[in-house]
């Protein structure tokens, strides 16, 4: 409970004692605390502790913590919505002094990151959409490097393959585990597979989350779809913020030949612009409806994915001239 309590203090700022008269919601917004660790402040709980145990947890919440993060795909090698999360995430723990290490798919995996160290674990691609990689991570090579990296919390993505193993060495090591919950699975199923794997994937999604400690979700929608399934308790539900770097996606980078490239040549016409994974759950049809009333606008799509050669999306964006592409991290920053 102790480690369980330390690794939130990373995730939500310290507040004061809610009043007796005020109702605490179920899904409380939490964001996450990166740049500075308010060690001064220990995490204030609805059961405040006595003025003795209060130095010891204040102590015990700025020390450095020891996390093993599991996390498939790779948020170093698969272009994914949460990669710059996680890749931030352990940044700012290793800044702050926290020891990270990191259990995800081998392929394309360096030896360490911001001196995090990093674990590849043998993966396969997953059956219904071949570029994700998937990885039980559960060989006694992955649990050795964990049991004596002795972590203080498992922090491990959901849902996925992995998530199992991280659970499976979580109760072997007696570690509090933490679920972050990325890909909204059940939404997306009926779009690339059969509408009948929805509930066994709900009931799936329930076995791993009420075995976690904590379930962290990165939208409310997303948070009250988990309530409304009964995934698991309202109160182990929290809502991981989202962020802007504004020191990357800034004014100052405003770039006219991007600009130009962006529109085809034609800077003075209104652009739309998407920036992410083109998938077939992200409902890129209704920007053909949109366009359709804006015949003086372009359109650019910066990013990659299993929608990009569908017919039907680029025939249209032939036909109105827009580009498609795969962006790095600065060519992104230039784009907005």
């Amino acid at each position: 409970m102790a480690a369980w309590n330390s690794y939130s203090s990373i995730l939500v700022p310290p507040s004061p004692p809610p009043r007796p008269t005020v109702a605490v919601p179920a899904l409380k917004p939490s964001p996450l605390c990166l740049h500075r660790r308010h060690s001064q402040k220990p995490l204030c709980l609805p059961c405040a502790p006595a003025s003795s145990d209060t130095a010891a947890s204040s102590s015990l919440d700025s020390r450095p913590r020891r996390i093993a993060l599991f996390v498939e795909p790779s948020p170093f090698a698969y272009v994914s919505g949460y990669k710059n999360r996680f890749q931030n995430f352990i940044k700012y723990l290793r800044e702050m002094g926290d020891e990270v290490i990191v259990i995800t798919t081998h392929e394309g995996v360096p030896q360490e990151f911001y001196g995090a160290k990093l674990i590849g674990s043998w993966s396969f691609p997953c059956p219904w959409y071949q570029k994700v990689p998937l990885s039980l991570a559960l060989s006694p090579r992955i649990i050795g490097e964990v049991a004596r990296f002795k972590p203080d919390i498992i922090h491990a993505s959901s849902p996925g393959i992995m998530v199992f193993g991280a659970l499976i060495i979580a109760k072997l090591l007696c570690v509090p585990l933490v679920m972050s919950y990325h890909t909204h699975v059940p939404i997306y199923i009926p779009r690339y597979t059969f509408s009948w794997l929805v509930k066994p994937m709900w009931l799936i999604i329930k076995f791993f989350h009420r075995a976690a400690d904590l379930t962290l979700v990165p939208s409310v929608a997303i948070g009250k779809d988990l309530q409304a399934a009964h995934v698991t308790a309202a109160n182990k539900i929290l809502l991981w913020n989202k962020g802007v770097d504004s020191e990357s996606f800034h004014p100052r980078f405003r770039n006219e030949e991007m600009r130009a490239r962006l529109t085809n040549g034609e800077p003075e016409k209104p652009l739309i612009l998407y920036v992410g994974r083109l998938g077939v759950e992200k409902s890129l049809d209704f920007l053909k409806r949109v366009m359709d009333r804006l015949p003086g606008s372009r359109i650019a799509f910066v990013g990659d994915g299993p929608f990009r050669n569908a017919c039907s999306v680029h025939r249209y964006i032939t036909r109105r001239r827009a580009i498609t592409g795969l962006c790095q991290w600065g060519c992104v920053c230039d784009a907005f």
